[in-house]
């Protein structure tokens, strides 16, 4: 299944919030793992990559995926896009 949800990131301004689209599989009913980063903020899923085009609110798009995979999210605070 393909879900959305919030994650901090961190930027030379500080710690950032930004969308996350994944694929995650379900390990129990209301908890779901994570395998597979598609998009982090429009961004894509690897290099580097702004929340507003500025150095500043720069991050590590990678970094961020690898991270990511393997977590075990919530089903309630997560919104399943499919």
């Amino acid at each position: 299944m393909q879900i959305r949800y919030n994650t901090s990131v961190f930027t030379p301004a500080g710690w950032r919030s930004e969308l996350i689209t994944a694929k995650a599989e379900a390990i129990s009913p209301k908890r779901l793992r994570v395998v597979e980063v598609i998009d982090i903020g429009g961004n894509g899923c690897t290099g580097y990559g702004s929340r507003t085009g500025a150095k500043r609110q720069a991050y590590h798009v990678g970094g961020v995926a690898k991270r990511e995979v393997g977590a075990v999210k919530l089903l309630g605070k997560v919104e399943v896009v499919e």
